[in-house]
């Protein structure tokens, strides 16, 4: 099916649009995308083996 995820979706509630926008840019920056960065943050934070804590992108520049 073309419109089917190929991994179960899940959905957090409550965050901020400016959070999520923060986010997406940090994920740019740092040459990813928000669903490894939030995979990567919850293995890590389970403590799960080999999980590591991702790097964090150098600040945006103020233009």
């Amino acid at each position: 099916m073309a419109n089917q995820h190929r991994h179960r979706q899940r959905v957090i509630r409550g965050i901020p649009d400016e959070e999520v926008a923060a986010l997406d840019s940090a994920a740019a920056r740092a040459g990813s995308d928000r669903s490894a960065i939030t995979r990567a943050l919850w293995a890590w934070y389970a403590r799960l083996p080999g999980a590591e804590l991702p790097e964090r992108p150098p600040a945006p520049t103020e233009s």
